[in-house]
């Protein structure tokens, strides 16, 4: 007599797709367009396409962003009103982030994540490398405004050690909101680097569960993530 198959209680369950590549990187000409859209989409026109040249152009910013495949360059000058949507055929910029060297201190002006690619870890990450880039430019402490309703911004910003220090009445022009000002102090300190360090593999972990690689910086951003 045959003796039946017992059905596998674990049966094998499909394989999970390959994580996707991330690359980190400074902004350049041949990404103008997709950063402007995504401005748009985020920040509702905040800088405009001369704006953006002066910080590629400056040797006391940076101006960074996470993307997905290769450069693709623009068939033409670009545009002073581009597409509302942030990508190229085979390329996306997920986010952006700048910050500013402004004597001993770095002020992060501008850091922005592609709506549909939010809550993936991606703006962590972003914050984490633009500090990064302080450390190592020997600023002595960091900066922002972010508006006083951003809650969502204003605990990431905390979960890195920023503390609140005032407000600017009626700084946002749209709505004359307020802006929180939030400081990072004492940057060179080793703790806030060992900090900084310790947060690393939780940040990459947070990709991984999205499904993303860890980012792969380019030959420019990668000497910032080695302690001088």
């Amino acid at each position: 007599m045959a003796i039946p198959a017992v059905p596998n209680p674990n049966p094998i369950s499909e394989a999970a797709p390959s994580p996707r590549a991330l690359s980190l990187q400074p902004l350049t000409e041949a990404d103008l367009p997709l950063a402007l859209a995504l401005d748009r989409n985020c920040l509702g026109g905040l800088w405009s396409e001369a704006g953006y040249r002066r910080e590629i152009e400056s040797d006391r910013s940076e101006l960074w962003i996470l993307t997905t495949g290769e450069p693709v360059p623009p068939a033409r000058p670009p545009l002073q009103n581009p597409p509302p949507e942030p990508s190229q055929p085979g390329r996306t910029i997920l986010a952006l982030g700048c910050l500013w060297a402004i004597l001993d201190e770095a002020h992060i002006t501008l850091l922005a994540v592609s709506p549909q690619w939010r809550r993936q870890g991606l703006g962590q990450y972003l914050l984490w490398a633009l500090l990064q880039a302080a450390y190592h430019r020997q600023l002595a402490w960091a900066a922002l405004e972010v508006r006083v309703s951003n809650a969502i911004a204003i605990d990431l910003y905390r979960s890195f050690g920023f503390q609140a220090i005032g407000q600017r009445c009626k700084y946002y022009q749209d709505n004359q909101e307020d802006a929180a000002i939030l400081w990072l102090k004492q940057l060179q300190s080793e703790a806030v680097y060992q900090s900084l360090q310790a947060k690393a593999p939780l940040l990459h972990r947070r990709l991984h569960q999205s499904g993303w690689q860890t980012p792969t910086p380019s030959a420019s951003v990668k000497q910032y993530f080695q302690k001088s």
